[in-house]
C-alpha cells in the first residue's frame, strides 16, 4: 500500500483515502516517511485533524476491519487498491464496492478475478464488465513481460520458473 501511495504521488494522482486497521495515524506517518527498503520519503509528511498529510495533500484515513464498512464513496475514492493480501477473491474484494468504490485492483494473485500484467495482456481488460481485477504477483510482473517478448519472437514450448 505504501509503495502504491508513493507511486501515485510521483505521478500526480490524487489519493482520496487509506484504510489500515492495524496501525494508528502517528505510526502511519512514521512508516511512510521512513521506509527501511525504499528509503526516506523526501517530501513533507505529518497528520492533522485525523488525516494523513503528504506534501500538502490531505488523505482521509480509515481503520475498518471489514471492507464493506470503509466509506470510500464519502471520501471521493473511485478506485481501491486492495493490498492486504486477505480479500483476494471477487466475492471478498467486492465488499469495497459496498463502501462506494467503483473499481478494485487486487495487488496479488486472485483465485477468480481476471489477472492483468501491463505489457502482456492489458488489452483484454473490459471496463464494461470487469469491476474487480488482479495485478497478479510481483514475480509474474517480473517474468511475464520478458517471457512474452521471447515467446512472441521465438516461441516458448515449455518453461520452468523457481522463486
Amino acid at each position: 500500500g505504501r509503495l502504491v501511495l508513493r507511486a501515485c504521488l510521483q505521478k500526480g494522482i490524487k489519493v482520496a483515502a487509506i484504510n489500515d486497521p492495524f496501525i494508528d495515524l502517528q505510526y502511519m506517518v512514521y512508516m511512510f516517511k521512513y521506509d527501511s527498503t525504499h528509503g526516506r520519503y523526501k517530501g513533507e509528511v505529518h497528520h492533522e485533524d485525523g488525516k494523513l498529510i503528504v506534501d500538502g495533500q490531505a488523505i482521509s484515513v480509515f481503520q475498518c476491519m471489514k471492507p464493506a464498512e470503509i466509506p470510500w464513496g464519502d471520501s471521493g475514492a473511485l478506485y481501491v487498491v486492495e493490498s492486504t493480501g486477505v480479500f483476494l477473491s471477487i466475492d471478498k474484494a467486492s465488499a469495497h464496492l459496498q463502501g462506494g468504490a467503483k473499481r478494485v485492483v487486487v495487488s496479488a494473485p486472485s483465485p477468480d478475478a481476471p489477472m492483468f500484467v501491463m505489457g502482456v495482456n492489458e488489452d483484454k481488460y473490459d471496463p464494461s464488465s470487469m469491476t474487480i481485477v488482479s495485478n497478479a504477483s510481483c514475480t509474474t510482473n517480473c517474468l511475464a513481460p520478458l517471457a512474452k517478448v521471447i515467446h512472441d519472437s521465438f516461441g516458448i514450448e515449455e518453461a520452468l520458473m523457481t522463486t
